[in-house]
């Protein structure tokens, strides 16, 4: 009998991550890149890449998550598609299995969860402004002229942490500048973000949460271990980061797709297949859904975003 095996696929906005794993949940090859405004195209990338680690083994379950989830779910025949929160529950769990408090920090946003006893008990998501996520940090590195991998080493380095703006990318970049002009060093501005980084995070996404131990850091912007240092100096408690922590959306959602009665014999041919997308507005009823059409080869496969039993689809 053929060893089964399991895809998971998590597309953001910023970056798309995705793992194969075996039948004993490990991780046997994964990879994480950018999506660059194309989530068809940075999948293709993943699938082409995951393929060369493994070859054509028998992927029997696919799931996605993340903001692109539905549309690439489509395109992978994935069985099972759920959100961030329950993706990155699973798989941190799985990981640490008494976690009670994840602190995720992504590329555009930025999400904590809440656990008690295996089970997510409240959570919350900033989406609104990019302040205290891996592209405004990203973003300032580059103003600074430092490679953001150097970013968090730099910033251990520093003995006297430059106060900057916390609330918005506005005024941050702006203290930024002003500390810059005043003759502060430069490893002082960047340990200065970082502490800038957990400022806005525990005073908006945590606001009003009660913070417990063990607490998990992931996200790419975990691997920042300038950011890691202020959250264990903000919260008096360690913060655990794990290897794969980057990839824990995409490692949740694969364990969950094992969960799906219904097998598929997955193609990992993806990238010799033409997709497109193509949205209009239904003109069944005054709700006017908008539908997105999901061509292969120029042939519809799947559409939604229909609200009601009146929509119109092309096919």
């Amino acid at each position: 009998m053929k060893k089964k095996y399991y895809l998971g696929v998590d597309i953001g906005s910023i970056s798309t991550k995705g793992v194969i794993i075996d039948e004993d949940d490990n991780i046997i090859a994964s990879d994480y890149l950018w999506t660059e405004g194309s989530p068809i195209d940075a999948v293709k990338r993943l699938i082409t890449s995951l393929y060369k680690q493994v070859g054509c083994i028998n992927v029997v379950g696919v799931g996605t998550t993340g903001s692109a989830r539905y549309l690439i779910g489509k395109i992978l025949n994935a069985k099972t598609i759920k959100n961030e929160i329950t993706a990155h529950a699973v798989g941190t769990m799985r990981k640490v299995p008494d976690v009670k408090t994840i602190i995720e920090i992504g590329g555009q946003d930025s999400k904590i969860i809440l656990i008690d006893r295996g089970i997510v008990t409240d959570y919350a998501m900033n989406t609104i402004c990019a302040a205290g996520t891996g592209a405004f940090l990203s973003s300032q590195a580059k103003r600074l002229g430092v490679d953001i991998k150097d970013f968090g080493n730099i910033a251990l380095s520093s003995k006297n942490s430059a106060k900057l703006s916390a609330r918005c990318s506005v005024f941050a970049e702006s203290d930024l500048v002003h500390k810059l002009q005043m003759g502060y060093k430069k490893e002082d501005v960047i340990r200065g973000l970082c502490d800038a980084i957990v400022s806005n995070y525990l005073n908006n996404v945590a606001k009003g949460k009660r913070i417990k131990s063990p607490i998990v850091f992931q996200g790419g912007v975990s691997k920042n271990v300038g950011v890691k240092k202020a959250f264990e100096d903000e919260l008096g408690e360690e913060v655990i980061v794990i290897k794969e922590g980057h990839l824990m959306g995409a490692y949740g959602i694969a364990l969950i797709s094992k969960n799906c009665k219904e097998e598929i014999e997955f193609d990992f041919n993806i990238k010799d297949y033409n997709y497109k997308t193509v949205g209009r507005e239904c003109s069944g009823c005054a709700n006017n859904c908008e539908i997105v059409s999901v061509y292969k080869e120029n042939e519809v496969i799947d559409e939604y975003g229909n609200k009601c039993e009146r929509g119109v689809y092309s096919r």
